[in-house]
């Protein structure tokens, strides 16, 4: 009997995540890989997409992708890879790159609209019909899911690209190459690591914590004027441990000056930690079950 396999892939900025599991979820095997080109990528992701048990076969493949990128289904260019400052990368299509090697099919969306889908159904937003993901880590990125599934059009959100008002006497050089004070420019990863100095942590500077706790509130505000979830989960390394989301959210509901944005934003708990390890991941499976199935039904 042959038992019908998918496969998870979640390409980030440090490193890529695979899973190969079961339609009913058991999982067969694992893989981790440092990013490097998107050559690089497709080396590494073959062999272990091709290895497997004996009486299994790959039906489905969901990737959960770093931007900018085109993730309009119906384009000619699905899945390519836009203007970016990874090297190897812009022009790239890993999913086609994929799906032609394989001749199994593979979808793809925005890793933070993938993880959004899986904390809506696993995470921290199970029972919302809307929720919004942002993840602050090596970049700023943050996706919507309404009723399971995500917001995209043309391209996807860039919410990490929107710009900021700088806190007064904030004159520290953005990281962002295209942006002098957007989210991204401001709060990530590498901003902070930046204020911080080598060797230190968030926690060991209440005033750098502060800024960039005030920096994420503002982008949380604008993410409540343009989609009004339900809730937005956080994730990423910058948020990740620090107990960072309930400064956000105060200086979240700050930003909206009392507006009536709606009644969820000023609720307790209407900003969340992540509850998912790889949230990304686990949404690419989400989205290669639902593929599988589309596939058996045609």
């Amino acid at each position: 009997m042959t038992t019908e396999v998918v496969a998870g892939i979640e390409t980030g900025g440090t490193k890529i995540l695979a899973r190969l599991s079961s339609l009913d979820g058991e999982t067969i095997a694992h893989g981790r890989w440092e990013t490097g080109s998107a050559q690089d990528a497709l080396s590494d992701l073959l062999p272990f997409l091709t290895n497997l048990p004996l009486n299994c076969r790959l039906v489905g493949i969901g990737l959960a992708a770093f931007g900018p990128l085109i993730v309009d289904p119906h384009s000619p260019d699905f899945g390519t890879m836009l203007e970016t400052p990874k090297p190897g990368w812009s022009g790239s299509n890993l999913r086609s790159s994929i799906e032609v090697k394989l001749q199994v099919p593979v979808t793809v969306d925005t890793d933070v609209n993938s993880a959004a889908i899986a904390e809506q159904r696993l995470g921290a937003g199970q029972g919302l019909s809307s929720v919004a993901y942002v993840t602050v880590g090596t970049g700023i990125g943050a996706g919507l899911a309404i009723e399971g599934r995500s917001l995209k059009g043309a391209l996807h959100a860039e919410a990490g690209h929107l710009s900021l008002v700088r806190l007064s006497g904030d004159d520290f050089p953005s990281v962002c190459s295209f942006h002098e004070h957007c989210a991204e420019g401001l709060a990530s990863g590498p901003a902070v690591r930046r204020r911080l100095g080598e060797g230190r942590d968030i926690a060991d500077d209440p005033a750098v914590r502060q800024l960039v706790a005030d920096y994420l509130g503002q982008l949380g505000a604008a993410l409540v004027m343009a989609w009004s979830p339900h809730r937005i989960v956080w994730g990423g390394g910058v948020v990740a441990g620090s107990r960072l989301v309930p400064d956000i959210e105060r200086r979240l509901i700050a930003s909206l000056g009392g507006y009536g944005a709606g009644p969820a934003a000023t609720q307790p708990g209407f900003c969340a930690p992540a509850m998912l390890e790889n949230a990304g991941l686990e949404g690419a499976l989400i989205m290669a079950r639902e593929l599988a199935v589309v596939g058996q039904a045609a």
